[in-house]
């Protein structure tokens, strides 16, 4: 039997490389264990990392047993995302990174909006490997000096990890309307935004391509143009609603759309015009008009002025940057406040 060494891989941690030992397990499943105040607000981005299997919400960290939503804080738990991730795929220092990359470590009475020491953020090891990886990745982070205060986060023992209940699972696919809102006022990405800059960006970037397919993220991030009666939703005549592709945010409704004969998916008018955002565009040498949605920045289209009645526009948008809810699935995404709209042209 051949005999495989263990060997030093090199990891990125809060902006800086070092070296720690290969994942002991080799190919096997393994467990990260991060608390960084609301666990809705860490499943999804860890849930977007390839090589992660599953991300669950949960509380460890204190001393009562089987704790529910309404008694972990009093026993001394703190919300956590206990994560199962393949090494061969995705390393424990690629965690860290991003696990940095959620939180305020400064801050030791909660995160953000939300306070109280059950929001703290913590690591949890599970081994030995993972305790040095831990501490050497916040040591780099605290000589960097970005934040200008003591990283306070700490490295501690796992614990026995309890799920929460299931309405709390997946928060942000199940009611993504309300996550976003809660997300949005929480101060999280105002916090961070400020503190990693242009790196948060870049960031950005990497997640955004891993997330999209790539006409997607060419029409979305680059302006790009998809082919006409090639694309998705250019003759879709099930009614439902289009939001972005990457915010999510309801742009669309079935209700307005029409067949505009171009092979794009056309529409009289926007569901929430708040939604949207204007900007003149000359770069096919003439001057017309890119509609992009407000919150996710995305390049969705284009509006002309040759649509039929009553609004006379023709709202000209790229499949690519869609994504379709048919009525029957709104309640269960968190759009229920859609189905009125549909109730009254049954």
């Amino acid at each position: 039997m051949r005999h495989i060494v263990p060997f030093l891989s090199v990891i990125w941690a809060g902006g800086m490389l070092f070296t720690a030992p290969a994942d002991a397990q080799g190919g096997q499943q393994r467990r990260a264990t991060f608390a960084g105040g609301c666990f809705w607000c860490l499943e999804k981005p860890f849930q977007e990392l390839p090589g992660v299997i599953s991300v669950t919400s949960g509380y460890t960290g204190g001393e009562s047993l089987d704790p529910n939503y309404q008694n972990y804080a009093s026993g001394g738990h703190l919300e956590a995302v206990e994560i199962l991730y393949d090494p061969r795929q995705v390393s424990y220092g690629e965690l860290l990174d991003l696990f940095w990359r959620q939180i305020d470590p400064t801050d030791g009475g909660g995160q953000f909006v939300d306070r109280g020491l059950q929001y703290a953020s913590a690591i949890f090891y599970h081994d030995e490997e993972q305790r040095l990886a831990a501490e050497a990745s916040r040591s780099k982070l605290a000589e960097r000096g970005i934040y200008g205060k003591t990283i306070v986060t700490p490295i501690l023992p796992a614990t026995t990890f309890y799920a929460a209940e299931e309405y709390h699972q997946d928060y942000y696919l199940k009611n993504p309307l309300r996550y976003r809102y809660y997300r949005q006022g929480s101060g999280r990405d105002r916090y961070l935004d400020q503190v990693w800059g242009k790196e948060r960006k870049a960031w950005s970037v990497v997640e955004l391509k891993r997330k999209l397919a790539p006409l997607q993220y060419q029409v979305t991030q680059e302006e790009g143009t998809e082919p006409p009666f090639r694309n998705e939703y250019w003759d879709n005549k099930e009614p439902g609603i289009y939001v972005d592709i990457v915010s999510g945010e309801p742009l669309f409704s079935s209700l307005d759309k029409y067949d505009s004969g171009t092979g794009w998916p056309s529409f009289t008018r926007p569901l929430e015009p708040a939604n949207l955002i204007f900007r003149e565009d000359r770069r096919l040498f003439t001057a017309r008009t890119e509609v992009r949605s407000r919150r996710g920045g995305s390049h969705l289209g284009h509006v002309f002025d040759d649509g039929p009645p009553p609004t006379g526009k023709r709202f000209c948008m790229n499949s690519a940057a869609l994504r379709f809810i048919p009525v029957a699935d709104l309640a269960a995404e968190g759009y229920e406040n859609y189905l009125k709209l549909f109730e009254k042209n049954k």
